[in-house]
């Protein structure tokens, strides 16, 4: 009797919550993560706050406690179900997520993909943070001239399924192969998205390659728990540490030494941006695959590439310039 009294319960408080918004009028707004433990995804989710405070919406944000494919689906549904105006999503799986976006979008809700993408027919634009050649080029560029373009290299990847970390690593590969022969890849290795799991991999790619010059991790807990593997091992400044990743959870990396090179574009705003979009979408201010450019408050004009939204080049974190950054 107490657990039907108590469903009852919380599907009336569901029922007023959703008559509430319908009745201030404001459009709801669903922010997905891809993994809630990860400080990136924390501060992409910063910069959509910021949005939704500018904007005056109703900002909902959730995601899996660990990347899983799977859980973003649930929550696409219920949002579907809920009836929220907007989705805006970091795609964990490409494929495995594009259905359940289709149907929000024959449903009449907005769909903008931020950070990693889904099939182009799932959702209106894409919120890219930097081409993925781009991202690619980058990365190897920056390990080439710190080992001076020789020696073996590894990687470091959050999931093996992780259709834009697959899309920077195969830029990786192209370009060390067009341009750095006297590179070799030796293997790549996935983290889960997790610092610990990361340097217990990257311990694992030291102890397999004994004549390994750099690892270069394409996740953000990629590139401490590298850092922290290669320094537990002896090796700095033997082994180069390159990877996208936050200043704040490297800069005694940075500072030390022991990682060389951090890159990476402002996550909070890429959410700021995502969440524009997703509005502006939601208001008819966007058009569909018609834009040439768009204007996402404090950001200014950035330039619409077909159905992406370019937010910029990367940027570069070094012993100088790191404690410039905050996030």
């Amino acid at each position: 009797m107490k657990r039907f009294t108590l469903s009852i319960a919380l599907v009336l408080f569901a029922l007023v919550s959703c008559k509430k918004t319908e009745e201030s009028g404001k459009l709801t707004v669903g922010f997905l993560l891809k993994s809630k433990g990860n400080q990136y995804f924390v501060t992409c989710e910063k910069g959509a706050q910021a949005a939704a405070k500018e904007l005056d919406i109703d900002l909902r944000v959730d995601g899996p406690i660990q990347a899983d494919p799977a859980k973003q689906n649930e929550i696409v549904e219920n949002w579907i179900t809920d009836g929220v105006d907007v989705m805006v999503v970091a795609c964990e799986n490409k494929d495995s997520i594009s259905t359940a976006l289709r149907k929000a979008k024959q449903a009449g809700i907005k769909v903008v993909t931020y950070d990693a993408d889904a099939q182009p027919d799932a959702r209106m634009y894409f919120a890219n943070q930097a081409t993925a050649q781009g991202i690619g080029e980058k990365l190897i560029d920056s390990a080439a001239e710190l080992t001076g373009a020789e020696g073996e290299f590894a990687i470091i990847t959050g999931t093996l399924t992780s259709a834009n970390l697959n899309e920077w690593i195969d830029a990786i590969k192209a370009r060390q192969l067009e341009k750095y022969p006297n590179m070799k890849f030796v293997g790549i290795r996935p983290c889960d998205d997790q610092k610990d799991k990361a340097q217990q991999e990257a311990t694992n790619l030291l102890s397999a390659n004994p004549d390994l010059k750099a690892i270069v991790a394409v996740c953000s807990p990629g590139v401490p728990g590298a850092a922290e593997a290669v320094k537990q091992a002896g090796k700095k400044g033997a082994v180069k540490v390159v990877g996208l990743g936050l200043p704040s959870e490297n800069r005694a990396y940075v500072k030390e030494g022991v990682t060389q090179a951090v890159i990476l574009w402002s996550p909070e705003d890429l959410g700021y941006l995502a969440v524009h979009a997703g509005v502006a979408l939601a208001k008819d201010e966007l058009v569909e695959k018609d834009a040439k450019t768009f204007t996402a408050g404090k950001l200014g004009e950035l330039q619409v590439v077909g159905d992406s939204i370019i937010l910029g080049k990367p940027i570069a974190f070094d012993k100088d310039n790191i404690d410039d950054y905050d996030f």
